[in-house]
């Protein structure tokens, strides 16, 4: 769903340069979804006192969100000007190759074909022999 800017355009998430702190990315955020950046920074900065999240969101943020005056984001010229790389492209093909053994196990059924008991070898659940003193 494109959202369109009062000027016709489409509006879209850029990090911004007006009210930036470090990078633009909770000004341009804030933009985007309409709301005060400064209730994103305290949420991140909150999120940041727990494990670190908040500075891993940024981080993520930052790299995958364009500038504002750019077309494409930190990660996408990385990979735009890396691609005919041959580490690059090993590494797109590993990686496909591990999604595919993921997700499609070869040779075996995705689950199995008759229920098993799963309590079929506790040692409570195993036959006992009769005891000389038991009375038929």
């Amino acid at each position: 769903m494109n959202e369109m800017t009062t000027n016709g355009s489409v509006k879209q998430l850029r990090r911004r340069k007006d009210g930036k702190m470090v990078a633009g990315v909770c000004s341009g955020v804030g933009h985007y979804v309409g709301i005060d950046p400064n209730i994103l920074r305290v949420g991140l900065a909150i999120a940041s006192l727990f494990g670190g999240l908040g500075v891993g969101i940024y981080a993520v943020a930052w790299l995958i969100i364009p500038d504002e005056y750019k077309d494409a984001s930190i990660v996408q010229n990385l990979i735009e000007k890396n691609k005919d790389n041959p580490v690059w492209l090993d590494a797109q093909a590993k990686a496909r190759e591990g999604w595919a053994k993921a997700t499609h196990k070869q040779g075996q059924p995705s689950f199995p074909q008759e229920p098993q008991d799963p309590y079929a070898h506790h040692p409570y659940n195993q036959p006992t022999a009769p005891k000389a003193d038991d009375k038929l």
